[in-house]
């Protein structure tokens, strides 16, 4: 057990990689604290209008969708580290302003939705730099299991986010919920500051003059000319559009279906990010790039799972189901992402991440308005297993094309355990 415990944590010897963590793992506890917070907010100024939501929702996703690509530009053209230290800066600034207007009690609905908009400018900088800048915290032979553990980070901070706001705003109301939120963003500024430059894996920046040919477009033909690439984040899009939307299908479910109050909408979320976690840990021992099957395998168990919390009936059985739901959706999109890392050339890496996160978060300013809309006309349940049946059919899909392509067969074994298992052509 201890050198299994070693080898799932060996990043975090790693001095630039710890500081990198610890201070996400503070900044995240309070980011969904802030997004249990806001949903709830906007839930009250709106009386329980789940289009307004979505449209919240699409408003903190938006500048993904518009600005990512450019950001993965500007991460392969200058330095990741001050990158990081900005965008948190404004994220920080932002969270502090907010806080103000909520506890002052002058807080307005179209407050909120600049708000989200704002921070969507903000995470569209700061995500896609972030996910390039782990290879240089770690090199390429630990990049597998820092992407694990960043995976775990995120689902820890998930766990624990949504459990604290959901007791905090029954105790204290919204407001101080924001002001905490603010206060824990500093954590990683402080952090990054604290690095040591001479420890990081990364090579020189390139002349003035080369930077100015690393062009979004050359990264999206390096992506499009790899099928190993683009097969997942095609999956991906879809699945990321029509049901990684629990941030706002859940909330709907928990106050619209089962009339419940923050407490209970905080344990569906906590339910999520516990199977979430469960998924993270289990990437950490993978030493190398993850198979297409083992992608296309956790598509079709995330789909399958995300159907059945939208077709579940009891509070309780939805509780149940998040649990393998939550494992699944981060274990594919963890094996998605280790995937695509480990596939590209570090000279695109800014740029394919920054495609990833586009397709990973960009496509909910399409998703979410939708989902909001069919979760107000048909029911949350409803807007959940049909984002469900859609991801099912496109993970279906991209196995079924990648098995033609590659002239392998699926079988199935009974004994001694049924699974499902791919055999390669001439094998048989």
């Amino acid at each position: 057990m201890q050198a299994k415990l070693s080898t799932m944590f060996q990043s975090l010897r790693v001095r630039n990689y710890r500081l990198f963590a610890t201070g996400q793992l503070i900044k995240l506890i309070g980011v969904w604290m802030m997004f249990i917070a806001q949903d709830w907010l906007v839930l009250e100024l709106s009386d329980n209008s789940a289009t307004a939501l979505g449209v919240v929702t699409a408003l903190q996703f938006t500048p993904v969708l518009l600005l990512t690509l450019l950001s993965g530009r500007l991460a392969d053209r200058y330095d990741k580290r001050m990158l990081l230290f900005v965008a948190n800066a404004f994220w920080t600034v932002l969270a502090l302003v907010m806080s103000i207007l909520v506890i002052t009690g002058l807080v307005q609905l179209w407050h909120v939705f600049a708000f989200a908009a704002l921070l969507g400018v903000a995470n569209a900088v700061e995500t896609p730099v972030r996910q390039a800048f782990v290879s240089e915290l770690v090199g390429v032979p630990l990049l597998p299991n820092a992407l694990s553990l960043n995976a775990a980070t995120f689902n820890s901070a998930r766990i624990v986010g949504p459990a604290v706001a959901g007791l905090a705003i029954a105790a204290f109301d919204v407001g101080p919920v924001f002001l905490f939120s603010a206060l824990s963003s500093i954590a990683p500024l402080v952090n990054v500051v604290r690095m040591r430059a001479a420890e990081l894996h990364r090579k020189d920046l390139p002349p003035t003059g080369q930077r100015e040919q690393a062009k979004v477009v050359d990264g999206l033909r390096y992506v499009a000319r790899r099928p190993d690439l683009l097969l997942p984040m095609v999956v991906m899009s879809v699945i990321g559009m029509s049901l990684f939307n629990f941030q706002l299908t859940l909330a709907a479910l928990a106050k619209t279906v089962f009339n419940t109050g923050a407490a209970s909408f905080g344990l569906f979320s906590t339910a999520l990010a516990v199977g979430a976690l469960v998924g993270a840990l289990a990437g950490t021992g993978r030493r190398s790039r993850p198979s297409v099957w083992l992608v296309l395998g956790a598509a079709v168990g995330c789909a399958s799972f995300g159907t059945l919390v939208g077709l579940a009936g009891a509070y309780w059985l939805v509780v149940a189901l998040l649990l393998p739901t939550g494992f699944f959706m981060v274990f594919f999109a963890q094996a998605a992402n280790q995937r695509v890392q480990l596939g590209v050339d570090a000279a695109f890496r800014g740029r394919v991440m920054a495609l990833w996160v586009l397709v990973f978060l960009g496509t909910n300013p399409v998703g979410a308005p939708l989902i909001g809309w069919v979760a107000e006309t048909f029911g949350a349940g409803a807007s959940i297993w049909i984002g469900g049946l859609i991801s099912l059919a496109a993970a279906l899909l991209a196995l079924t094309w990648q098995l033609r392509r590659s002239g392998a067969r699926l079988r199935m074994r009974v004994l001694p355990m049924p699974r499902f298992y791919v055999v390669s052509p001439g094998a048989e």
